[in-house]
């Protein structure tokens, strides 16, 4: 068994989670449950191997040996069934900096690219900084579950200056892992439109509660050839401030095409963010695989939770990600009120749904990898708020 319930400070770390909280909620007496990252330590066997590697005291240039791309292979084929070939694979520094990369690689000025709002941040950033044309094709709620807006999207991709679309999967912030027919469904639309897929699919290792991903190069051939799929060790085990990401793409052509953009950026390989993979692929799926169950319980106490004592918060319960979206729309607060509710009166921090997309004010995401008991705590504060206001 391994300890998710002990608190740590993360005081004094330069943690984004904690040195920003004043200038985003104004307010540093507040327990920060935004940024997605975890309050986890990371599993023992990649602390053991940085530490062993940080003891050699040359910190030279490095590269990533076909280790890097092995450890890569077999993780796909156990975890998602997926048949990768090493030669497939490309090392990243990030995947935000990866679909940049990819963006200029394979779109030009003033193409459009579809994304699907409520969707992460920095998706609207590397459209809009990339000085490409953003197209929003929202998601819809429908049967108690968001969906995809399949009608708009393939008005979307029909258009002539339609080039990416950037997929978000699992999707952050509303925590779905979308299903086959979706996927494919998806994917179709694309492939007949001539619109490059890039699968995010950062988030893919947190399945809840039984859920199986299944990456959209998978769905089938004609659909893989056709997309790149954007994945990291990064949230599965806590290490995304070692920058190091990976592409997957069957297709030599955009493999190559990708490959020479990141090259003339000269963007080189951190040391130890390979290494700190490797021995996470090799040795800690265990750990993962209890991370899962302990984070399928927190989301399970977050929705009954909720349910029960703050009824003014709606919550379709996710499959995947440790990212609850939280839904006050229908609370006759507004969203100024709302926030100084949530962040100077019960001193939770959590990420404010409108940089999600428009339309979202009264919206929020909050991270439950936390140990239920910080989240216990923070719930009851909210919920005593919620109390007096309706007292």
């Amino acid at each position: 068994m391994y300890d998710f319930d002990t608190i740590i400070d993360r005081s004094n770390t330069d943690a984004v989670k904690v040195e920003l909280c004043n200038t985003v909620f104004g307010t540093s007496d507040i327990t920060p449950m935004w940024v997605a990252d975890m309050d986890f330590p990371c599993p023992s066997p990649i602390v053991m191997t940085l530490r062993e590697r940080i003891e050699h005291p040359i910190y030279g240039y490095t590269v990533c040996t076909p280790r890097f791309q092995q450890c890569i292979k077999q993780w796909q084929k156990h975890r998602n069934n997926w048949d990768v070939d090493c030669r497939w694979i490309e090392c990243c520094a990030g995947v935000v900096t990866s679909l940049s990369i990819a963006i200029q690689a394979f779109s030009n000025v003033g193409d459009g690219i579809i994304i699907q709002p409520p969707v992460y941040t920095p998706f609207f950033d590397v459209v809009r900084e990339n000085e490409r044309t953003l197209l929003c094709n929202n998601l819809i709620k429908r049967d108690n579950q968001w969906c995809v807006n399949f009608e708009e999207f393939e008005r979307l991709a029909a258009m002539p200056t339609t080039k990416i679309f950037i997929l978000s999967h699992p999707h952050n912030p509303v925590g779905r892992e979308w299903t086959i027919d979706e996927l494919r469904q998806m994917g179709e639309i694309c492939v007949r439109n001539n619109v490059l897929i890039l699968s995010d699919e950062i988030h893919s290792d947190i399945m809840l509660n039984g859920t199986k991903h299944h990456p959209m190069a998978t769905i089938s051939d004609e659909i893989a050839n056709n997309t790149i799929t954007f994945m990291s060790a990064s949230k599965t085990f806590n290490i995304a401030g070692l920058s190091t990401s990976y592409i997957i793409a069957s297709n030599t052509e955009l493999r190559s095409q990708y490959a020479r953009k990141q090259h003339a950026l000269h963007i080189i390989n951190n040391m130890i963010g390979p290494i700190a993979l490797q021995a996470a692929y090799a040795n800690c799926e265990t750990w993962l695989n209890e991370l899962c169950t302990y984070l399928s319980d927190n989301v399970n106490f977050v929705t009954d939770y909720i349910n029960r004592y703050i009824p003014e918060i709606k919550i379709i319960k996710p499959n995947a990600t440790y990212l609850v979206w939280l839904d006050l729309s229908e609370c006759n607060i507004s969203p100024a009120d709302l926030k100084h509710i949530i962040y100077q009166r019960a001193h939770l921090g959590i990420n404010d749904g409108s940089t999600f997309g428009d339309g979202y004010q009264k919206y929020f995401r909050l991270n439950v990898a936390s140990p239920l008991s910080v989240i216990e705590e923070s719930l009851e504060r909210l919920k005593n708020v919620f109390d007096s206001i309706r007292n």
